[in-house]
């Protein structure tokens, strides 16, 4: 037993010996945004390598508020963040639910038509999504156009049907012989049961839609609508570039993410597992 003991502890000592240089890796270029953050432009661009954060980040943000009222951008990125995780996270439950345990004409399609449209980029469809949204619907600069057209996301589909249909059928069956309706059993049994996998693809819509850049700058031309990364976008001009605010910015993007994901981890590990075992 002590020998074991001492080769699981060995184990772990070679397995952190490898994981800590990565994991520092991957600090790093965080570390030195957050350094960049709090220098003034000038010294940004310096010859000198600084590892230590300065006084300058007050500065910084001031500058970026006046310049972007980031705050304001801040607050709609949160809003639009959370309905739209709420919201596609409900939807494609609901599909995936279907998917998993209704048998009809045409499923497989559904499932093929699904699957072929995770393979298309983003790039393809933005044009034609832009035209029906803005032209035909006339819903530029709404929360309505920031939200709805991106709460169909074929890869949460595909991720909540893989955990439906890993649940028992006789636990389903037992439900209906007691008379509970369906509704009554999505709701009240098989959303229970998927909270690990629905956790895990929340904190991915999530990111999804903080990080979003492309849809939010194309659909949104007033000032007061712009999300936090079109906010940071607009500091690059064409004679000038505020890089301490653009740095402080992303400082600001960045740390409720980190926050967030460093809280529910245990929840997106779990969820991921349950979707990868069968």
């Amino acid at each position: 037993m002590k020998s074991k003991s001492q080769s699981l502890l060995m184990r772990q000592i070679a397995l952190h010996a490898v994981l800590a240089p990565l994991a520092l890796i991957w600090l790093f270029p965080l570390w030195m945004m957050f350094v960049f953050s709090t220098m003034p432009d000038n010294g940004i661009f310096s010859p000198e390598i600084v590892l230590w954060p300065s006084t300058n980040f007050v500065a910084n943000f001031k500058n970026l508020q006046a310049d972007t009222d980031f705050i304001g951008a801040m607050t709609i990125s949160v809003g639009v963040a959370l309905i739209y995780t709420f919201l596609s996270v409900l939807l494609t439950s609901m599909a995936g639910w279907a998917l998993a345990r209704y048998r009809f004409v045409g499923r497989s399609v559904v499932i093929a038509i699904i699957l072929g449209t995770i393979t298309l980029p983003f790039s393809v469809v933005v044009i034609p999504q832009f035209i029906m949204v803005a032209r035909e619907f006339r819903l530029a600069n709404t929360w309505v156009a920031l939200i709805v057209p991106p709460l169909f996301n074929s890869l949460g589909v595909l991720f909540m049907r893989q955990s439906f249909s890993m649940m028992p059928g006789e636990l389903f069956d037992a439900a209906r012989v007691e008379g509970v309706k369906e509704w009554q059993i999505f709701l009240r049994v098989a959303l229970p049961l998927a909270r690990p996998t629905m956790a895990a693809l929340a904190i991915i819509l999530f990111l999804h839609s903080w990080n979003n850049y492309l849809w939010p700058l194309l659909i949104n031309s007033k000032p007061g609508m712009m999300t936090a990364p079109v906010a940071l976008g607009t500091l690059i001009g064409l004679t000038k570039v505020s890089w301490g605010g653009i740095m402080a910015g992303a400082v600001l993007l960045t740390a409720p993410i980190l926050v967030v994901f460093v809280a529910l981890q245990r929840h997106f590990i779990a969820g991921i597992a349950a979707g990868a075992i069968k």
